[in-house]
């Protein structure tokens, strides 16, 4: 049956579903497009990070009421915690860029970022302004609005603090600051020469009742986004828990809701709402000149559709298409026309899709390419031409027939111009914002440039022009055809071993590189000079390494005599064919969202610094997203991560400390069981450190020998000072002396998830707070138990140890030592 074909061919709307170049669709889809094809409206909703979004909301406008709409995150989540794996940092953000990705194609919206980097925790907007660029984050929202032509803004927070978090209130203050800037021909005047100054009809909170925190009240505009749409088989509910589960580095996976439920919206700026969202605001085609004439054509195409033949709308959609050029609004002429060539080229049954013949080349190298076309319901479909770069094949006019339902391939060659590096990490940042190579690609969630191959079609008489990214197709044994992005690297990647290299004394240490190559070829690798060290070879040469090669190279570096205490980077030269390249090679790669590549700096620091060692071993319960032990093997202990068969089983005495990583009292289950043995290696002995832990969900009631309760409490100022309270504790001084000096150069934060309520048997250590906040005193906690030691700990060493901050080494270190 056609109707079962149908569920084949290609997809109506212009984004790329994960998993495929031409997603398939379903009548459902077609009848949902001949819908949205009747809507002239748009809603911008504006949060601060992955996740704030209302997916249910969101699901709703797009689906049900067929606006375009979008979701402005002005971060991409990097400072957060990772859930599911070790990415912190900018490497989280890609993630989480990823996963809003996802998440958006299940709820029908549109993903727009700005350039500020989510610098962890703030607790106030005056904080989160002092970092970020006040005027280049607004400059980048005022971008969006001017592009995206939202009738209606949405804010998830408001801009009195309810919200928390000073990035959520701070993405409510741009918001509103937004609203009239957009409008004003004098804000950002640089952005007139691309786009019109753009006037929402109004500003809107989206109330909420969180926890304890309800801002919802009777006498708001309310609207039911909890609705069932009966042609996708699903309510908004249910489609916004499967939009949110894509969340997956914040464990986010959320129950299917089903059954009414109310959104609430406080005005901010412009009309109130008084019966509609879009009170005031013309959603019809009467909004442009023409306009009437083409709803009219339209809804009759949309009643005379035939589901089991839907190529018998083919020639009234051309015709429809001849009006909708027509349009002087050249915004919506270019919105309808988009979904409108979609729809054309669904409902003539044509799918056509190109993919590369490998997954990754070298920056210069040819790409092989398939284009491949199928017309699956007549020969009355023409292929122009097919384009990539500046390579076309095209066919003798009027173009060449494509034989019903006979897959044709084409063979064309594009040129690896340029390195697949995501564009907002292509230079050096600072801690508040990314760099970003110009202003007008502000917005984007992915790089603009990606490589497309432009096929022209002439259906019924008239050409039509759609793109497909060029993607590399492979089929996996488990999981069937899949399809990924492709890589272009340079010739030749150099990773470091490691991170960090710790230096206590002039000992020299092996800094090894594994390089690895995509092109046949020859050079050289190389450790730039650094004043006050010595690195020996002074290179390394290669001959006739072939693609796909890896090997190693060592460089023997060591502080020469005098070199102060500080750290300073190591940087890998490699040079091919007398170019020169820096780039290391990171791959990130997730069932749930497509695989990740990025060339990272080929670089690590040199860390010197006065830094002594007790014991050897240490046994390791691993928590989430937790790169602790990489760093305590870098200073030379032996890490050992531990399984519950050893814990229940084993002699834990053997260890000179335990360590549990970030969270691993909310995300190990099994520490329920594991816990009484812990506490009795501690009571024989033995010594265990607890890092941070989030208050909710803790799998067991008592973490400590005593009684202390972990808060939402922290200290978010990495530069907040320090009042050491006990500096007679061992944990002060053995094996090494701790003063201010090692608070200094910290990032992000100092801690989080600080305890209170502790019993007198602890002794707490520092004191510390954020401006204008009382002194708080629950960072770290000991305490001696039976012939062991206890601590517990809510400074942030899983964000410090990676990062190479001396002082931090040095503290752990003595959390880890007790004198026997």
């Amino acid at each position: 049956m056609k109707l079962l074909r149908l569920l084949l061919i290609t997809c109506l709307f212009t984004r790329i579903a994960f998993g495929q170049t031409a997603p398939t669709t379903s009548l459902s889809d077609i009848k949902q497009t001949f819908k949205k094809l009747n809507v002239l409206g748009s809603v911008l909703y504006v949060a601060a990070h992955p996740d704030d979004e209302n997916t249910r909301l969101l699901a709703y406008l797009a689906l049900e009421r067929h606006y375009r709409t979008g979701y402005l995150s002005l971060t991409r989540g990097d400072g957060g915690q990772n859930l599911i794996g070790n990415e912190q940092g900018e490497l989280l953000g890609l993630t989480r860029t990823q996963e809003l990705l996802a998440a958006r194609r299940m709820d029908g919206a549109e993903q727009f970022f700005t350039r500020a980097n989510d610098f962890g925790f703030s607790k106030n907007p005056e904080e989160t302004l002092k970092i970020w660029d006040r005027e280049k984050i607004l400059g980048d929202v005022v971008w969006v609005i001017r592009n995206f032509k939202p009738d209606v803004i949405i804010c998830r927070f408001p801009t009195t603090g309810e919200g928390g978090h000073g990035h959520h209130t701070t993405s409510a203050i741009l918001a509103q600051e937004a609203f009239a800037a957009a409008a004003d021909p004098k804000r950002f005047p640089e952005q007139l020469q691309y786009v019109q100054p753009w006037q929402a009809k109004r500003l809107l909170w989206n109330t909420f009742n969180f926890g304890s925190t309800n801002t919802t009240s009777a006498n708001q505009f309310k609207l039911d986004a909890g609705s069932y749409n009966p042609a996708l088989g699903k309510s908004y509910g249910e489609i916004a828990a499967e939009s949110r589960s894509n969340h997956r580095t914040q464990g986010f996976g959320t129950a299917r809701q089903r059954g009414e439920a109310t959104e609430y919206f406080k005005t901010i700026l412009g009309d109130a709402p008084q019966t509609d969202l879009m009170d005031g605001v013309n959603t019809t085609w009467s909004r442009v000149k023409g306009g009437e004439d083409i709803a009219t054509h339209l809804g009759i195409i949309s009643k005379n559709f035939d589901d089991d033949a839907p190529e018998k709308s083919v020639p009234a959609l051309i015709q429809l298409r001849a009006r909708i050029e027509k349009v002087p609004d050249t915004y919506w002429r270019n919105q309808k026309l988009q979904a409108l060539d979609n729809l054309i080229t669904t409902c003539a049954g044509l799918w056509f899709e190109s993919y590369a013949t490998e997954p990754t080349y070298a920056l210069g190298d040819s790409i092989n390419i398939q284009a491949q076309v199928i017309n699956r319901y007549s020969n009355r479909v023409k292929l122009s031409s097919v384009e990539v770069q500046h390579q076309s094949l095209h066919f003798a006019d009027p173009g060449q027939v494509i034989p019903a339902n006979q897959l044709q391939t084409f063979r064309l060659k594009a040129y690896a111009d340029k390195i697949s590096q995501p564009y907002w990490l292509a230079a050096p940042h600072g801690i508040g914002m990314y760099t970003l190579p110009n202003n007008q690609i502000a917005g984007n969630p992915e790089n603009s440039d990606q490589l497309k191959v432009t096929y022209i079609f002439i259906i019924e008489g008239r050409p039509i022009r759609l793109e497909r990214r060029l993607m590399f197709k492979y089929v996996d044994p488990a999981r069937g055809e899949l399809y990924q992005p492709i890589e272009i690297a340079p010739p030749v990647t150099a990773n470091m071993e490691n991170k960090d290299y710790v230096y206590s004394t002039r000992q020299p240490q092996t800094i090894q590189i594994k390089l690895k190559s995509f092109v046949n070829g020859s050079g050289t690798i190389s450790l730039k000079p650094i004043a006050g060290w010595q690195i020996s070879p002074a290179n390394v040469p290669f001959t006739n390494k072939h693609k796909d090669e890896e090997w190693t190279a060592e460089f023997k570096v060591s502080p020469a005599a005098g070199t102060p205490f500080e750290t300073r980077t190591a940087e890998a030269i490699v040079t091919v064919n007398g170019q020169q390249y820096s780039m290391g090679l990171q791959r990130i790669r997730y069932e749930h969202i497509p695989n990740i590549t990025l060339f990272p700096p080929a670089q690590a620091k040199l860390i010197n610094l006065d830094l002594k060692t007790a014991g050897k071993k240490i046994g390791y319960l691993p928590g989430a997203g937790d790169l602790v032990p990489d760093a305590l093997r870098q200073i030379g202990y032996e890490v050992h991560i531990l399984t519950e068969s050893e814990i229940m089983n084993s002699d834990l005495s053997v260890y000179d400390a335990i360590v549990t990583g970030v969270r691993a009292y909310n995300v190990d289950q099994r520490l329920v069981v594991e816990q009484p043995k812990l506490m009795a290696y501690v009571k024989n002995g033995g010594n265990l450190v607890v890092q941070y832990n989030n208050f909710a969900g803790l799998v067991v009631p008592q973490i400590g020998p005593y009684p202390f309760q972990v808060v939402n409490q922290r200290v978010t100022d990495e530069n907040a000072q320090v009042t050491i309270t006990n500096p007679q504790s061992p944990l002060l001084n053995y094996p090494n002396k701790i003063t201010q000096a090692d608070f200094e150069g910290w990032i992000q934060e100092r801690g989080l998830y600080f305890v209170t309520n502790i019993a007198p048997e602890y002794q707490t250590l520092f004191e510390m707070n954020d401006p204008g906040e009382a002194p708080n005193k629950g960072s770290l906690i000991t305490t001696n138990y039976g012939k062991g030691r206890f601590t517990y700990t809510s400074l942030d060493f899983f964000r410090e140890l990676p990062a190479g901050i001396p002082g931090a080494y040095r503290l752990f270190v003595n959390l880890l030592s007790m004198k026997k």
